[in-house]
């Protein structure tokens, strides 16, 4: 049994348990760690052209024309990757757009947030888009259907039963006759074939 398949609650969950278990849940049906390394990727786009570093009382101001296009694109990173998270069907479509975007970042937001958000950003939008859901377990099948599957196993079962003597011999008017031979060597008729070509 792998974690996938492990029952969604045990008997014994208490507040806390069930709480983390419904996350895990949720986690699972939709591509969760694209979604946040999606995001990730877009907080030091967002924040470098915006930020004022002070070294040894030297302010640093990196405010420069890219500060509009760093917003916009580290703001779609982020919505993105809640995209990856809400709509879990547009997972191809968010992770290549995260892909480009982490891309453009390079020669657009100070070299992807001086590379804090090239890795993150790259496998997060791959990851959007290979990820796949679970398939559904098979279910049991339904009373009815148990039923009617045992009732065309009987005749078959009896039918096999019969020796070749007592067995039923088809109508030639209904298909040919898929019979072996008799114990005299007579070869049966086949459908459209004259009698007297045996």
């Amino acid at each position: 049994m792998s974690s996938a398949t492990a029952p969604v609650w045990p008997d014994e969950a208490g507040g806390a348990t069930r709480l983390r278990l419904r996350f895990r849940t949720w986690r699972r049906t939709r591509p969760f760690w694209a979604g946040v390394l999606a995001m990730v990727a877009g907080v030091p786009i967002l924040y470098f052209p915006y930020a004022k570093l002070s070294l040894n009382g030297m302010t640093i101001a990196m405010a420069t024309t890219a500060g509009s296009g760093s917003l916009i694109i580290g703001i779609l990173l982020m919505v993105l990757g809640l995209t990856a998270w809400y709509q879990p069907i547009s997972r191809v479509f968010a992770g290549v757009a995260t892909t480009l975007l982490t891309l453009v970042s390079i020669p657009v937001s100070n070299l992807a947030g001086f590379g804090l958000a090239l890795i993150p950003g790259l496998v997060g939008g791959g990851l959007m888009v290979a990820w796949a859901p679970l398939k559904e377990p098979q279910t049991a099948p339904d009373a009815p259907t148990e039923a009617l599957a045992r009732t065309a196993e009987q005749p078959a079962a009896e039918h096999a039963q019969q020796p070749a003597a007592e067995q039923p011999v088809a109508d030639q008017s209904t298909g040919p006759r898929h019979a072996a031979p008799t114990a005299h060597g007579a070869v049966p008729a086949q459908a459209g074939e004259p009698e007297d070509a045996r």
